[in-house]
């Protein structure tokens, strides 16, 4: 059994790092003793920047992004395409692809990948709103940039399957993604190209 070094606060501060994703329970240790030393710079401000979030931020109702308005300043930018959707697993794909500023279209987040094994079916994810948002008539284009898993071409097949007869033309990324790749590691140049030479699916 290990010994406490700190009270039941600080204990908490670096329980919860831990459970961000990449850091493990020593980084977290680093991360809490980092914010702890600059406390007045640092964690004063991130806590009430983190309580902020906890109020204000939501989940687009549109598209799946996560901002602080419903819909998403991604939904209401009127100089976007809205003719073309780009369809990504998650948030951390959108904000990928938005860094590698390749297209200026509208997204929609499904929130995850069909995976029967973890029991995630295609009433969990956000594949309703998509085939709603095509039936409406203005898409003309479903680019899926879902990662290259073989959960994510399940689920590229399956979206294929459900837009199937609805006249949209489905696309999908190509070169510079490799196999079991994930977009949330890829370099902007990458996935630029990756947009750029996208094929039919």
């Amino acid at each position: 059994m290990s010994k406490r070094i700190a009270g039941p606060e600080i204990e908490r501060l670096i329980q919860l790092l831990a459970k961000v994703p990449g850091l493990g329970p020593r980084s977290a240790r680093r991360a809490a003793l980092h914010l702890i030393k600059k406390k007045e710079q640092l964690l004063a401000p991130l806590a009430l920047a983190m309580g902020e979030a906890v109020d204000k931020v939501r989940v687009c109702s549109t598209c799946g992004n996560v901002d602080t308005s419903d819909p998403c300043m991604v939904c209401t930018d009127p100089r976007r395409d809205e003719t073309t959707i780009i369809v990504v697993e998650d948030v951390s794909d959108l904000w990928a692809l938005e860094r590698a500023t390749a297209l200026n279209t509208r997204y929609h987040v499904l929130g995850g990948t069909l995976s029967p094994l973890d029991g995630i079916r295609p009433e969990d994810l956000n594949i309703a709103s998509l085939v709603s948002r095509v039936a409406e008539g203005s898409v003309v284009e479903i680019i899926l940039a879902v990662n290259a898993t073989v959960e994510g071409q399940t689920t590229a097949h399956y979206i294929t399957d459900q837009l199937d007869g609805m006249g949209v033309k489905i696309t999908r990324l190509a070169h510079g993604v490799p196999v079991g790749g994930e977009l949330d590691y890829l370099d902007d140049g990458t996935l630029a190209a990756a947009l750029r030479s996208r094929t039919a699916f």
